[in-house]
């Protein structure tokens, strides 16, 4: 398993798969571990996937100073994995909240990111949530399922404050929910840094003013994949976020939630690799 050194000697861990390009990978949570990206549906047949458990998940050592938990100063640790991998510039790819990370760096190292791929990404560092009101609407999509009658009071309890987050609501982050989705939704803890999680979001964690300017005049091409299905975010507040770069597209997978590659792996490469396989960029599409 292939180290390198924080600047401030935490000792981070990354996890190579597949052939072709190099592909950086940050997993959202935020703050768990890798392994839950799997190969991305199939995606490292196409690309060698470089995948970083961020500092305190997974491989990676905790650091010293939990403050060091923080989204934005997380985005040094990325600057020094890609100088570490020896990348002018790379194909950068995030999922959920990895994505405000993602455009963090983008932000404040615009030079070194050829490609951008948001997967699923709600875009916090931007100060567009996904409100309660959107995930329950994304929610009430699944009302056929023989699982939403007890999900949907569990689920709108938890979204209002007054209950705990219940696995019964599980469902609503799959587009399928069956035997892969429930193996998957089940190591959910595990790989998960409850403490790190928490200070991810930090106060002081975002400048959305800042960052939005910086990524108004990213050179590099976007793409922002939502799922047709989720909630956080759904579909048309990832419509607005690639409004906001200058060179984006989104785009929207049927039938897909929050883990696309999972509920359909084909789609989800074919659309990917379509993105990072174009030689030269486009002019922005709209969305």
């Amino acid at each position: 398993m292939p180290t390198f050194t924080a600047t401030d000697g935490t000792e981070l861990a990354y996890h190579v798969q597949g052939v072709g390009e190099p592909l950086l990978v940050l997993p959202g949570g935020p703050m768990r571990a890798s392994a839950y990206l799997g190969d991305l549906g199939g995606l490292a047949a196409h690309r060698r996937l470089i995948l970083l458990d961020l500092r305190g998940t997974g491989d990676s050592a905790a650091p010293a100073d939990p403050a060091s938990y923080r989204c934005d100063r997380l985005v040094d640790d990325v600057e020094v994995w890609r100088a570490h991998m020896g990348l002018d510039h790379m194909d950068l790819l995030a999922h959920s909240a990895g994505g405000s990370l993602a455009m963090l760096y983008a932000a404040r190292y615009p030079e070194h990111v050829a490609r951008l791929a948001l997967i699923t990404a709600t875009p916090w560092a931007l100060d567009m949530p996904a409100t309660a009101e959107d995930r329950l609407a994304a929610a009430r999509l699944r009302e056929d399922e023989p699982w939403f009658e007890a999900a949907y009071p569990a689920f709108e309890a938890w979204l209002a404050g007054t209950g705990d987050f219940d696995p019964v609501f599980e469902p609503f982050f799959y587009g399928r929910w069956d035997a892969p989705a429930e193996e998957h939704a089940a190591l959910g803890d595990e790989q998960s840094a409850d403490e790190a999680a928490d200070l991810y979001f930090a106060e002081g964690a975002f400048d959305p003013p800042a960052t939005r300017a910086a990524l108004a005049g990213l050179p590099a091409p976007v793409l922002l994949l939502a799922g047709e299905l989720d909630g956080g975010p759904r579909p048309d507040l990832v419509r607005r976020a690639a409004a906001v770069f200058r060179n984006a597209e989104a785009a929207v997978q049927p039938g897909a939630g929050h883990y696309p590659w999972l509920d359909d792996p084909e789609w989800f490469v074919r659309r990917v690799t379509a993105f990072l396989d174009v030689t030269s960029p486009g002019s922005r599409t709209p969305s």
